[in-house]
């Protein structure tokens, strides 16, 4: 494959590696049958480094150009973890893991930056060096924080770092960024509301949880109308209620919430945590009952950084036609650990057209394989773009 062909003889190689991955899902840090594919791919193309178990268990690939005259280094990711989900395509090639599938397309992701690699490999057309980054985890596992706290920036010299993500409904062939927040934050609590529990036919001797902990929830839902600024988007749900027990007669003591919150912007976020910590322990007292709160800190704002947005922007358009990247995109409340990447290092995360599909996360959805030779060149093109080969000095 070279790097501006439409990857004629390579695409069924690599649709070949997409439906392995596909067929054969992990789940969180737990991906090793996948990092070893990956890593194994690597010494066949002729990776000049590749590092196994950073992060745990990603893999980070090393490819120099014919020139080094600039001394950078730009770091391309993809993600390799399933989820557990039983898989409902009825594809060839689901599957063979009883209730995990690749449900988000990081088989596509990680079939993809392969792709490129090997491009980059046999071509070497670039000054500078490219570091391929197989991250393990991003599923609520945090392995881009795991990749980033094991030092992968400065141990391979990364300058910049780039990220890509499949899109159900943006029609195969296009792009989709956004400067500045492009995803939420994804922050998780459990609330705990004790009352005192009863008989039904005396609520006067009961302090009612169930009473307390409907307060607590319509209350939560006046942070987003009357405690945030109304341009600053701001979503709290809480998503299950639960008490112990199935009586139509018993008050019961305790009732147990589970909720998500979630925002672009990081002050925004702290504020919105505050509020519904206090909520949930002062709206407690005044029935007489107590919350106790357990607030986590999810992945944060996955935040474009300007000129960077600007740089793929291009790369695309020049790739696809200026009518085929929307360079505006509405952000999503989706939450995504690349986050953590670019918080590290100047960088860009787009989305990439998977076509008429089933939506992310659900039990039909598979990866589009017509979408694999735009992510291949996107890859190699945004490489070439930004570790320019001066031929008079290579």
């Amino acid at each position: 494959m070279k790097t501006n062909d439409p990857l004629d003889n390579q695409l069924p190689e690599v649709i070949g590696w997409r439906r392995h991955l596909h067929q054969h899902p992990e789940l969180g840090y737990e991906v090793q049958q996948t990092a070893a594919f990956v890593a194994n791919k690597l010494r066949e193309f002729g990776a000049d480094e590749i590092v196994e178990g950073i992060g745990q268990t990603g893999v980070v690939g090393v490819i120099k150009g014919r020139g080094s005259r600039s001394g950078k280094v730009i770091g391309l990711r993809a993600d390799m973890d399933a989820l557990p989900i039983v898989e409902a395509s009825g594809a060839q090639w689901s599957s063979t893991v009883d209730g995990h599938m690749h449900a988000c397309g990081h088989d596509g992701h990680t079939a993809m930056l392969l792709g490129a690699a090997q491009s980059l490999c046999a071509s070497r057309e670039f000054d500078g060096s490219v570091a391929v980054i197989f991250q393990p985890a991003e599923e609520g596992g945090g392995g881009g924080l795991a990749m980033v706290e094991d030092g992968m920036m400065e141990r391979f010299g990364i300058h910049e770092v780039y990220g890509m993500h499949n899109m159900p409904n943006l029609p195969v062939g296009e792009f989709s960024i956004c400067p500045g927040p492009i995803m939420a934050c994804a922050d998780e609590f459990d609330i705990v509301v004790e009352g005192l529990g009863g008989h039904a036919a005396m609520p006067h001797v009961c302090t009612d949880s169930v009473v307390v902990a409907s307060h607590i929830v319509l209350a939560l839902q006046s942070v987003v109308s009357r405690n945030v600024r109304p341009t600053d988007p701001l979503v709290i749900s809480v998503t299950t209620m639960e008490v112990e027990g199935n009586a139509y007669n018993v008050i019961p003591q305790t009732v147990r919430m589970r909720g998500t919150l979630r925002a672009f912007d990081e002050t925004v976020r702290v504020e919105a945590k505050q509020r519904v910590i206090d909520i949930a322990k002062h709206t407690a007292a005044v029935f007489n009952a107590t919350a106790d709160i357990d607030y986590r800190d999810g992945y944060p704002p996955t935040v474009n950084h300007d000129k960077q947005t600007q740089f793929v922007v291009e790369v695309a358009r020049n790739l696809v036609g200026d009518d085929k990247v929307e360079d505006n995109k509405t952000p999503v409340m989706g939450a995504e650990d690349f986050s953590y990447m670019l918080i590290e290092r100047p960088g860009a995360f787009i989305f990439l057209g998977n076509g008429d599909t089933a939506g992310l996360h659900h039990p039909e959805y598979d990866f589009n394989d017509d979408a694999i030779s735009y992510g291949c060149n996107y890859w190699t093109q945004l490489v070439s773009a930004a570790l320019p080969l001066d031929h008079d000095h290579s």
